[in-house]
């Protein structure tokens, strides 16, 4: 299972990469597209929306299932990948390229308490 050591995981599957502007970026792992299969509708949060940890925040579809993407720590979403609504079989492709939005966390720190890659690899086993 790949699981780069430059990010960090929650435990429903999404990956979280800080971003140079204090921003995190947040996807969901190769782990979580290989079970849903060949994903086909993305629905993503508004810019502008704020939610807390947990909070389920965007949906994706594939062939076989629909599934909730939750915020990782709580924030505001700040800009969201538009071109993955329009092919979202990229995150197929490649998920760990294909970030879905992006946030400003509201405490900078929440970001460094969430998985390593290898805590990570040992939940999804």
């Amino acid at each position: 299972m790949k699981a780069p050591e430059n990010l960090k995981y929650t435990a429903s599957h999404e990956w979280v990469r800080t971003e140079s502007d204090g921003t995190l970026a947040i996807g969901i792992t190769d782990h979580a597209q290989e079970a849903l299969g060949d994903i086909v509708f993305l629905e993503l949060p508004a810019v502008g929306t704020k939610a807390g940890a947990g909070e389920q925040c965007a949906v994706i579809e594939s062939v076989k299932a629909a599934s909730d993407i939750y915020m990782p720590v709580g924030g505001e979403v700040v800009e969201v990948n538009e071109a993955l609504t329009a092919a979202p079989e990229k995150i197929n492709a490649d998920a760990f390229a294909s970030w879905m939005f992006k946030i400003k966390p509201d405490n900078a720190g929440d970001a460094a308490k969430l998985m390593s890659a290898a805590d990570y690899a040992k939940s999804a086993e």
